[in-house]
């Protein structure tokens, strides 16, 4: 279920906070176990960058996880910052 009083958290900031710190993880030991640039990682924490399928893949691979979660929580952000202001009705046949 989406929040409706805020966005949802960004992908980057649940890796960070869920998963780099408490496992006491660097942003360069990751991108070295990922085979991807520091910089990538990097813009994904800073919110400048989304999880994209290939790094949902990664990603689940390192942690565990599953693609689904990343590219969820990636989904989740992009849905509700790209949401219309204004709500149509729908269209009736």
């Amino acid at each position: 279920m989406l929040p409706t009083n805020r966005l949802p958290t960004h992908p980057g900031i649940i890796l960070l906070e869920e998963f780099l710190e408490p496992m006491n993880i660097t942003q360069e030991t990751l991108a070295t176990y990922l085979n991807i640039s520091v910089k990538q990682i990097n813009e994904i924490i800073q919110e400048k960058n989304k999880i994209t399928p290939k790094i949902a893949w990664l990603l689940a691979q390192a942690f565990d996880t599953t693609p689904h979660f990343w590219m969820n929580l990636q989904t989740n952000y992009d849905l509700a910052l790209n949401k219309p202001q204004e709500t149509k009705q729908a269209i009736k046949v």
